[in-house]
């Protein structure tokens, strides 16, 4: 089989030759898959994509009649892809359901704790010798009130480091987890309830049509004034413009997110030579209540070692004709 992988980044390129074995043929490029990058899989029978990656119908079509028999995706959600089109041409799909729950997890808590104990600005501050201490100003998570939204494996991991710190826990989600509610770490309530009770969100949930624009405005107007939300799921689960507004009117207090709406084209790339043309991310950035990271809650060593394993094993499969566990199609996801 050969494997080429779009939107290879230095970083992962050990991992994955350490998991091929030289299994398969690979070859690697920066270039993300689009219509006109589509044309580089010629010759390849497998295709490896990332979260930022466009495998909409135009460009799986392409794919098929380039030759192209497989798709793996390096990343737990698939919204990127349209599922439903792969399996009717014949293309099959998979991808990495569980790589490391706790790095999604640890990372949407770092930034919720550097941002309430304004942990950047702090830095900033002692970089031009400030060390005044009248503007830093945070709160204790210990007793607050923390809502979770997705007790899948993130949400979960998330509802026990927050109970670590001694916080009252709120959970939401249409299929609630037995385990914590029996453990009674965490309440299942409303979403209604959940915003206008918790202290801060922290969002865990996958980008499907019903959770597109989950974070619109009726929900955050139902936060608290003093309230943080945090997203470490995908950006579109929020509505960016509505969040804007309310954090420059003081609606909420604070956002921490390690996920945009538009990431294609701007996230994973340098943009420090000519800037970014994004006028809606610039402005979010620059509120003093906000923190971003670009997407990088999965560059854990631990995590990307899983991701290259799965990913060659879900290849593997596919090569001996064996079933694939991972193999996508029963469900049906953001095009």
């Amino acid at each position: 089989m050969k494997l080429l992988v779009f939107s290879a980044k230095e970083f992962e390129k050990p991992f994955l030759y350490k998991a091929n074995q030289e299994r398969f043929t690979m070859h690697f490029t920066e270039d993300a898959l689009d219509t006109h990058t589509a044309q580089k899989a010629v010759g390849y029978d497998a295709i490896s994509i990332f979260s930022g990656d466009d495998a909409s119908l135009l460009v799986l079509e392409k794919l098929h009649d380039l030759g192209v028999k497989y798709i793996a995706i390096r990343a737990a959600g698939y919204n990127n892809i349209h599922i439903k089109a792969a399996k009717r041409i014949g293309l099959k799909v998979a991808n990495v359901p569980e790589y490391s729950p706790h790095a999604i997890a640890e990372h949407a808590t770092a930034l919720l704790l550097a941002l309430a104990r304004k942990i950047v600005q702090a830095d900033r501050q002692v970089q031009k010798d400030n060390f005044l201490l009248d503007e830093l100003m945070g709160f204790n998570l210990h007793g607050k009130t923390i809502g979770i939204v997705g007790t899948g494996r993130i949400g979960t991991v998330m509802a026990k480091i927050m109970n670590g710190f001694g916080c009252r826990i709120l959970a939401h989600d249409p299929v609630p987890n037995k385990s914590l509610s029996e453990l009674d770490l965490v309440k299942y309530v409303s979403i209604e309830e959940l915003c206008k009770e918790s202290d801060v969100i922290s969002l865990h949930i996958p980008l499907t049509y019903e959770n597109f624009y989950f974070f619109d405005k009726e929900k955050l107007g139902w936060m608290k004034p003093s309230a943080i939300l945090v997203n470490t799921a995908r950006g579109a689960v929020v509505q960016t413009n509505v969040l804007i507004e309310a954090l420059e009117r003081g609606q909420i207090a604070g956002y921490a997110a390690d996920v945009y709406e538009k990431e294609r084209g701007l996230f994973f790339r340098d943009h420090s030579g000519k800037g970014i043309s994004d006028e809606r991310f610039k402005k979010l950035r620059e509120l003093p209540n906000v923190l971003i990271t670009p997407h990088q809650a999965f560059v854990t060593e631990e995590a990307l070692k899983n991701i290259a394993e799965m990913t060659m094993e879900n290849l593997s499969a596919w090569d001996k004709n064996l079933p694939c566990k991972n193999e996508l199609g029963k469900e049906t996801m953001m095009s």
